[in-house]
């Protein structure tokens, strides 16, 4: 799926990083059918990622101008699967 959100996102947006899933069961559900997980990023523009407030915290905000990024994300995802299962 790299090569969609790359596509979405911009080469340049999308970059490996160790996952941090505190208490998400996601991963339970990749044990019954093919899972993704990814970070959709949304922080004010000039924020250090490295600084920037958590989820869930009374100091977390999101740059709603860039929320159709991440629409445009889902979107390729959800198209692109199809072919991608087919490889």
């Amino acid at each position: 799926m790299l090569p969609s959100l790359q596509l979405a996102a911009g080469k340049n947006n999308v970059r490996p990083m160790e996952w941090v899933t505190g208490a998400e069961d996601f991963s339970y559900y990749g044990t019954k059918a093919p899972a993704f997980f990814f970070y959709f990023g949304g922080m004010p523009r000039g924020n250090d990622p490295k600084n920037a407030p958590p989820h869930h915290t009374p100091d977390f905000m999101i740059d709603d101008s860039r929320l159709f990024v991440g629409v445009q994300t889902f979107c390729q995802l959800v198209f692109d699967y199809p072919v991608s299962m087919k490889n």
